[in-house]
């Protein structure tokens, strides 16, 4: 069973920048890495989606410009580079593998997504 962890959430101004880690205990060659978030009351959106071999990346629209998405396999990371954040990225943030690519889309839907991260909360707020 994949594990995969998030990191880097906190509690940042807005225009302000976090970068999220997404880190497996085993390779994560073979998976396509998405990027989702939930905020109360909201379902669980897509945010961003990066190919298993990074050649292709997707964003939500509202995040495209703002937002970027990179891997190191030999690391069995995938970050996500949010700057520019606004109140309305509050959420938590999870990130997904899943070995079928088509997953990958933009923007991806959370439902078919088989490995799940635990989350970290990202608060924009003055």
């Amino acid at each position: 069973q994949l594990q995969l962890v998030e990191y880097g959430g906190g509690l940042v101004q807005p225009g302000g920048s976090l970068r999220l880690s997404c880190v497996a205990d085993s390779s994560l060659n073979y998976y396509a890495i998405g990027w989702f978030r939930q905020a109360p009351g909201k379902e669980r959106e897509g945010v961003s989606c990066i190919s298993s071999s990074g050649g292709s990346t997707y964003f939500a629209d509202s995040m495209k410009g703002r937002f970027t998405i990179s891997r190191d396999n030999n690391k069995n990371t995938v970050w996500l580079q949010m700057n520019s954040l606004k109140p309305e990225d509050s959420a938590v943030y999870y990130c997904s593998a899943s070995t079928l690519e088509e997953l990958c889309r933009r923007p991806p839907d959370a439902r078919p997504w088989p490995y799940w991260g635990q989350g970290t909360q990202v608060t924009v707020s003055s």
